[in-house]
């Protein structure tokens, strides 16, 4: 009964902290989220609060997460930090760690009496964190920052209850060790905060001045060479392999998650020569490692080097039109279902021409572009919003901001003609009939979706070239 009590008792405080408290975070910090999203692939809609009872940012609820940050984290901590702390949070809401972690909790209820069950599910929670951990360095690369990020934590008082995942779970020690590339410290210690934190900023310390950050994973071979014909551009990361034909932006584009309006500096032939790439790696590579793999090859055969920074550039607000919104709720069989590690359909270059017959259905979760006989489609099954703006704003070649507060699934068919509003959008094939009947995207989405765009500013997050030279001879 005990266990029980504490379960529910659990479940009240998650539900306490979510909603008492608590106020909306600033405008930029809701677009950074939806920014980190993007960059870890999180398509569900989460909510970002500012929370005076939290003491380290944290995690509540599965159907619809929230991401607590304390009252002064976003002002007190720097941008870089705060950012890979969000990024843990939303790794945890990417693996659906919040449902797995109740369901353990109920069996630990269940099965208090036997110890392999706690010893077992402590173990799960250390790893489920290290997860987390490996997967803000896959998409932020940048191990000191997320240590000191985690640092900061270390005199928060620990989360006792497992309703609400905190990024202090785990031992922070441990893990900022562990990500530094360190010794563990023996695991039968025990470190009140001050200690905790003394070890943790000599453990960052020592890596400053006498290490060097983990390396990447790499290709086991790669061949990069001028591409002959510089014509359709692709990059197409497949399991245990890559094969490219694209110039340095487009393949910094797939290797950092981010769009073109993104990418800024570099030399004129950043994106007017092209180069075929044919790498290799081991067999059981994922995308996500294929393509932090390309980072790698980027920085070692083209020198490149780059920073991130956030600049206020003009930005688009998705915002319902006065005559109420038009989407349409998801129907069945309007989309497919995706294989695991499924290549985008839409890589770069020219859109792909009209085929005869009907186009095939959209992927479930996904929205693409084709052209069609009046101009270009936008098509998507159970779609989410935040999918929908990001295939936006890589058409429209500017940061969309969304202002819709629309949370459901639905489908999507937007027609309209590419023109100077669509930047971001490749040509219509030559040949293609020039009587469209079609609107530009504005017209088309208050007409078909009742949705409107408001020109505005805002922070976008870029990343900045800084070195960059033509690649050395395989």
């Amino acid at each position: 009964m005990t266990f029980w009590l504490r379960l529910l008792g659990g479940w009240i405080y998650a539900d306490r902290l979510r909603s008492r408290l608590v106020r909306p975070a600033p405008p930029e910090w809701e677009q950074t989220l939806e920014s980190l999203k993007t960059r870890i692939r999180v398509s569900r809609p989460v909510r970002l609060l500012v929370s005076s009872l939290a003491q380290a940012p944290a995690v509540v609820g599965w159907l619809r997460p929230v991401v607590l940050v304390p009252v002064g984290a976003l002002a007190g901590l720097p941008t870089e930090q705060v950012e890979a702390l969000l990024l843990h949070e939303l790794a945890h809401i990417r693996r659906h760690d919040y449902l797995v972690n109740m369901a353990q909790s109920v069996v630990e209820a269940f099965l208090f009496y036997h110890p392999a069950v706690w010893w077992v599910s402590g173990h799960i929670r250390t790893e489920r964190e290290l997860c987390c951990d490996d997967a803000v360095i896959a998409v932020n690369s940048d191990a000191v920052t997320y240590a000191r990020a985690l640092s900061e934590l270390a005199s928060a008082p620990p989360v006792h209850f497992k309703a609400v995942m905190a990024a202090t779970g785990g031992s922070l020690v441990h893990r900022i060790a562990r990500l530094l590339g360190t010794t563990r410290p023996a695991p039968s210690a025990h470190y009140g905060p001050g200690l905790a934190t003394a070890a943790v900023l000599a453990a960052i310390t020592a890596l400053v001045v006498f290490g060097q950050p983990l390396p990447r994973p790499k290709f086991e071979v790669a061949s990069v060479k001028p591409s002959a014909e510089q014509r359709f551009k692709m990059v197409r990361p497949l399991p245990g392999r890559l094969t490219a034909d694209a110039p340095v932006q487009l393949l910094m584009q797939n290797a950092y998650g981010v769009q073109p309006f993104q990418i800024a500096g570099g030399p004129e032939w950043v994106n007017s020569e092209h180069y075929q790439i044919e790498a290799k790696a081991d067999g059981k590579a994922s995308r996500d490692q294929i393509l932090l793999m390309l980072q790698a090859l980027l920085e070692d055969r083209f020198q490149l080097k780059t920073h991130r920074e956030t600049r206020q550039l003009p930005v688009y607000a998705l915002a319902p039109a006065k005559s109420g919104l038009k989407l349409t709720p998801p129907q069945e069989g309007s989309c497919v279902t995706p294989a695991p590690d499924a290549v985008p359909d839409w890589a770069g270059g020219r859109i792909a021409p009209p085929g005869r017959g009907q186009p095939p259905s959209p992927r479930c979760g996904s929205v693409g572009v084709m052209v069609v006989p009046d101009g270009a489609r936008m098509q998507g099954g159970k779609a989410t919003m935040a999918e929908f703006v990001r295939m936006l704003s890589m058409v429209l070649g500017r940061t969309v901001v969304d202002k819709t507060g629309f949370t459901d699934l639905f489908d999507l068919r937007l027609d309209f003609l590419p023109d100077e509003g669509t930047a971001g959008l490749p040509p219509p094939p030559p040949d293609a009939p020039n009587d469209f009947k079609t609107t530009s995207i504005l017209s088309a989405l208050q007409e078909q979706l009742g949705l409107r765009l408001e020109s505005t500013k805002g922070p976008v997050e870029v990343i900045v070239i800084d070195h960059l030279e033509r690649p050395t001879a395989n």
